[in-house]
C-alpha cells in the first residue's frame, strides 16, 4: 500500500492559503498512491478562542467539500485535519475522506493547553473498514496516552492514522509514542506533522513518521516541508500478531459501550466522568 505524507507549514487562520496546498498536494500525487495525509487542522491552522467562529466550518462546508471533489477527481483518500462549526460548538477534528465522502470523523478527545477554550473534546473513538484494513484516527496529544491507541485496537484497528502539530521542544516525545501504540497494539501507524513557524512563537517540529506493527519505525521525515511516499508492507501485520495478540491476553479492558453500525463503522463511547 503506498500512502504519501503531505508535511507542510500552515498559516493559522488562513483557510484559502491552506486549502490551496492541499489541493495542490493532492494533485501531485502519484497515480498509485491510495492514501494522502496532512497535518492537524491543516485546514484552518489553529484558531484562538477569538477567532475560532469565524474560521471553523461545517463539514458539509465549502472547504471540505473542496477536499472531497478532489479526492473524488483524483480517485484517492486523503486524511486531514479541520475546525468544524458544528451548530456553534467546535472541534479539532480529522477526517478519512474517500472519493464517495467522509468515511471517518473524529474528534480530538485530549486537548492540549492551547485547545482549552478554543474546542470541545470528543465523546468517542471510531474505526471503518478502507481498502481491506480496519483504520482509526487520533489526533497530536491523543498518542500521548496509551488507551487512545488501545480504544482504537479494541475496535479492530490495523493501522493507525494521526494528524500531528507538534512542537519543539516535544518532537522526540512523539517520536517514542508512536512507536510504543504501533507496537503495543500490533497495528501500523502513519503520523504527519507540521513544520516551520506558527502563531505565538511556535516552531513546529516535523518529523512524520511511518512504524509497522512491530514497532520498527521504517521512515521518519526531517525538519522540512516536503511530499514523502512510503510503502506499508502489509505482510508485517501478520507476522506482528502470528505468535500472540496483546488484546487475547490482556486482562483489562477500556470501559465503554461499543456500537457497531451497519455501514461497518465501529465506535467506543467514552463514559462520562
Amino acid at each position: 500500500m503506498k500512502v504519501e505524507l503531505a508535511q507542510l507549514a500552515g498559516r493559522d487562520n488562513d483557510t484559502a492559503y491552506n486549502l490551496e496546498r492541499a489541493l495542490a498536494a493532492i494533485n501531485a500525487c502519484s497515480a498509485d498512491t491510495q492514501l494522502i495525509m496532512f497535518p492537524e487542522s491543516h485546514l484552518m491552522g489553529f484558531p484562538s478562542a477569538e477567532s475560532v467562529a469565524d474560521v471553523a466550518e461545517p463539514l458539509d462546508g465549502p472547504t471540505v467539500g473542496a477536499i472531497v471533489a478532489a479526492a473524488r477527481e483524483r480517485n484517492i483518500a486523503v486524511v486531514i485535519g479541520t475546525a468544524e462549526n458544528d451548530n456553534g460548538r467546535f472541534f479539532n477534528t480529522t477526517l478519512l475522506i474517500t472519493p464517495e465522502g467522509i468515511a471517518l470523523k473524529y474528534r480530538k478527545t485530549h486537548l492540549w493547553a492551547s485547545d482549552r477554550g478554543v474546542y470541545e473534546a470528543g465523546d468517542r473513538y471510531a474505526t471503518v473498514m478502507w481498502n481491506g484494513l480496519r483504520v482509526g484516527l487520533l489526533i497530536c496529544y491523543d498518542i500521548e496516552f496509551p488507551e487512545t491507541a488501545r480504544a482504537l485496537a479494541q475496535l479492530g484497528a490495523e493501522l493507525l492514522l494521526v494528524t500531528n502539530g507538534n512542537m519543539d521542544p516535544y518532537g522526540p516525545t512523539h517520536r517514542t509514542a508512536i512507536m510504543a501504540r504501533a507496537q503495543e497494539n500490533q497495528a501500523f501507524a502513519l503520523m504527519v506533522n507540521r513544520v516551520e513557524a506558527g502563531d505565538g512563537g511556535l516552531l513546529f517540529a516535523g518529523g512524520s513518521a511511518l512504524v509497522d506493527p512491530l514497532g520498527t519505525q521504517v521512515f521518519e521525515a526531517g525538519r522540512e516541508e516536503g511530499q514523502f511516499a512510503v510503502e506499508l508492507d502489509l505482510s508485517r501485520l501478520t507476522a506482528a500478531r502470528q505468535d500472540y495478540r496483546y488484546l487475547d491476553d490482556q486482562r483489562l479492558k477500556l470501559p465503554g459501550e461499543m456500537v457497531e453500525h451497519a455501514n461497518g463503522l465501529r465506535e467506543l463511547l467514552i463514559p462520562a466522568r
